[in-house]
């Protein structure tokens, strides 16, 4: 655990460039954004949207990258929770949350890669929905990670 806080602990310089940052999130009335899907989703464009259909445009930025400049596995995860979440989303009603999401990489996105990222619902049985999203590189047509994720929405109150 120490080796890990250590890894994550910043320098004098790195700690002054990240208090310089400006981040300005986007607001949905009455919905607040975390800073990880501010962090995520800045950039991202929803191209097409049909009933049990979303069809998104990103630009994998540097902000997102590995060591090795692929796009980083947690921002992958991230993508597919918000994109796949989106198909499930219902206003007015709680939102749910992602209880078993399945990432096959069959490829990986370089930096500056245009991604086209499709999602479309499965199905629903009670609460329980399914949703497949779909990243693909825009240039070569090739599948970046293909991705399924469910989403489970608890109504009332579980626990105390």
């Amino acid at each position: 655990m120490e080796k890990a806080k250590d890894c994550l602990e910043l320098n004098e310089e790195e700690s002054e460039t990240v208090s310089r940052l400006t981040i300005h999130p986007h607001r949905v009335v009455g919905v607040k954004s975390s800073f990880y899907e501010v962090f995520v989703l800045r950039g991202i464009r929803v191209d097409r949207v049909e009933p049990g259909l979303v069809s998104c445009t990103f630009k994998v930025p540097p902000r997102l990258t590995d060591n090795n400049g692929n796009l980083a596995n947690g921002a992958i995860a991230n993508l597919v929770d918000e994109v796949g979440g989106a198909m499930v989303y219902v206003e007015g009603l709680r939102r749910k949350v992602s209880v078993d999401m399945s990432i096959s990489f069959v490829s990986s996105a370089k930096l500056d890669d245009e991604l086209e990222i499709t999602s479309r619902v499965l199905g629903q049985r009670g609460g329980y929905s399914g949703t497949i999203v779909l990243m693909r590189n825009k240039a070569t047509g090739e599948t970046t990670p293909h991705t399924s994720v469910r989403a489970l929405v608890f109504v009332g109150w579980i626990g105390v």
